[in-house]
């Protein structure tokens, strides 16, 4: 009984500082943090010692899986040298020279030790990382925080586990490696296969509620049998989930995925906040042990503190150079795109130019493989060159041009978002600053053998590392965002919705042009053509006659699929920017399901 009323008043608890936390301007996890440290210093409270198994394989895997999910995996294509390069390397770096930092302040403790303390403090929370998406950071640097922090807890914890072997008995560099080669891969696939695997079930699924629980399941099924065969059950849940986000438009229906999204944020919502309340409940029983080992708790403060430092020091080293080398590579883009538009245009005349194959005359010969270089004497960043391939060729193998076509167009996509998004000094900062650690960190630490040298030290260091980290990082993130003085989107934004909002109006007229239905009953073209143009509906007014209204609706749910498959193939082409293309397919499933309920009725 208990125990049910300690989870209860959690609830309660999370909930609270949800509502209260922006109404006095303090991330709702700083508030969480606090408040469970003042409950965990009373009196009549006893201390809470949570095994950290339940952390790390009953709440890392749905968190990292949702939030995998919910990213759009354009974002993630595009920046993902910026995340590759945070999640792997900097871990790495870090972890090194952190562990040479403990190994000199603690020579009680050997220096492999002190790279998995270092490992430990390393990896950015994507859990933290939420502190940031409710501040404004922009899209982008949100999209590579989001990266960074989904990966780099697989480098951490690989290393961990190396870390401690070492401490053991000796291992060679080559097997360290060949072990994390295989956790990144091993895991990738595994992951992929559950991922296709789980929208092959789901789709065949009609129960929304069946669908959702079964979802639930995911994350699991890609972390179990990864970490049972080695691999990083991390990255397996990040892949599944990433592959789930993918599909899930495609594959699943719009009742099963707002189904999903409601009951998953919930999820979100609760793991989330329990996390960081624990973080503060633990805190009582941490000091206690490390006064009764050590005499005090000055020697964790002052190293943890330092150790954070560091943390920020080295990251900001590592970013300074990365921001630079992502400028480049844009302005490298840039200096491409005239070359690239004169492609892309060159290809669209000579597929129009590809004369209709008659029915029965098909050519059977294997198709050539197409490859686009510039004319001898012209350089492939010439703004004049024209592409050397003949219409024949693309007669030839018309599907290999299309699919040319669309790389072409996806890359002046491409470097169209990084121009809109560039990555200066001002959002270097932010990703330095934005880094934070949080209960990975501290669930880690917990992870190290009972009969490490100082234990309980050192899991109060990594406290101290995580706590400060949320306190000072994120509670002056919202006033360093301020004063920078970032550049306000707002207006491209709208112009690039309006842009939007015409190219689904153009699919819907070529829907309604080639419709029977819509010939037939007039009214129902009109009606549709206002819902487009006000982007409202009245939904009293499709009763007024049976006929009207069965035309209505198929003609409504074949213009929704049509304006589906656009947006699609525009987030596949990357010409629109990803919240843009969420929203709008949001829209239209609301549409669906109102058509759904109508149907129901």
């Amino acid at each position: 009984m208990e125990k049910i009323l300690l989870v209860i008043l959690a609830v309660l608890g999370v909930a609270a500082a949800h509502v209260l936390g922006p109404r006095i301007r303090i991330a709702p996890p700083l508030l969480l943090v606090v408040a469970g440290a003042l409950i965990g210093i009373l009196p009549f409270v006893p201390d809470i010692d949570i095994d950290p198994e339940w952390i790390l394989i009953g709440v890392l895997p749905p968190l990292l899986y949702s939030a995998a999910v919910s990213m759009p995996t354009m974002d993630f294509r595009r920046d993902f040298t910026a995340i590759s390069a945070l999640s792997v390397a900097l871990v790495l770096v870090s972890a090194v020279v952190l562990g040479v930092f403990f190994h000199w302040v603690l020579p009680d403790i050997s220096l492999a030790t002190g790279i998995a303390l270092g490992a430990i403090v390393s990896p950015t929370d994507a859990v933290a990382t939420s502190i940031a998406k409710r501040l404004g950071v922009p899209g982008r640097v949100i999209a590579v925080l989001e990266g960074e922090s989904l990966l780099n807890d697989a480098t951490a914890l690989v290393l961990l586990r190396a870390a401690v072997a070492a401490t053991a008995a000796g291992i060679s560099f080559g097997v360290v490696a060949l072990s994390f080669v295989w956790a990144v891969v091993g895991a990738v696939l595994l992951g992929a296969v559950v991922g296709w695997c789980n929208l092959w079930v789901r789709r065949r699924l009609p129960d929304a509620t069946v669908n959702t629980a079964i979802s639930f399941t995911v994350p699991y099924l890609a972390y179990l049998p990864a970490e049972e065969l080695g691999a990083s059950g991390l990255v397996a849940a990040v892949t599944a989930g990433l592959i789930t986000g993918a599909g899930a438009v495609k594959h699943l229906s719009p009742q099963h995925r707002l189904s999903d999204t409601q009951n998953w944020r919930t999820v979100e919502f609760l793991l989330e906040g329990g996390v960081f309340l624990l973080m503060g409940l633990e805190l009582s029983g941490l000091i206690e042990a490390v006064r009764n080992e050590h005499g005090g708790v000055t020697t964790a403060l002052w190293i943890g503190l330092a150790a954070l430092a560091i943390t920020i020091v080295v990251r900001a080293i590592y970013v300074t150079p990365l921001i630079w080398w992502l400028d480049r590579i844009a302005r490298r883009g840039t200096a491409m795109r005239p070359y690239l538009k004169n492609m892309d245009a060159k290809i669209a005349e000579k597929v129009q130019k590809v004369p209709d194959t008659p029915s029965g005359t098909a050519d059977h010969r294997p198709p050539r493989r197409l490859r686009l270089r510039p004319r001898p004497g012209r350089k492939r960043g010439d703004p004049d060159a024209e592409p050397h391939i003949s219409t024949e060729a693309f007669a030839a193998n018309p599907a290999a041009a299309q699919r040319i076509q669309g790389r072409v167009t996806r890359a002046i996509a491409d470097i169209d978002y990084y121009t809109a998004a560039p990555m200066g000094p001002k959002e270097g900062t932010i990703i330095v600053w934005a880094g934070m650690r949080g209960v990975v960190t501290l669930a880690a630490a917990q992870t190290l053998p009972d009969d490490t040298p100082s234990r309980a030290l050192l899991v109060l260091i990594a406290f101290v590392v995580a706590a400060a980290s949320l306190i000072v990082q994120g509670g002056t993130l919202g006033w360093l965002i301020r004063s920078l003085r970032l550049v306000d989107v707002t207006d491209d934004r709208a112009a690039e919705h309006d842009r939007l909002r015409a190219e689904l109006s153009r699919t819907a007229q070529d829907v309604l042009a080639g419709s029977d239905l819509a010939a037939r009953y007039p009214w129902v073209r009109e009606r549709i053509e206002r819902m487009e143009e006000q982007a409202e509906e009245d939904g009293s007014a499709t009763g007024i006659n049976l006929a009207y209204r069965s035309a209505f609706e198929e003609v409504r749910r074949a213009t929704i699929t049509a304006q589906r498959e656009t947006l699609l193939r525009m987030r596949d082409n990357g010409t629109y920017h990803s919240a843009l293309l969420t929203q709008e397919l949001a829209q239209l499933d609301a549409e669906e399901i109102s058509l759904d309920l109508r149907v129901d009725d």
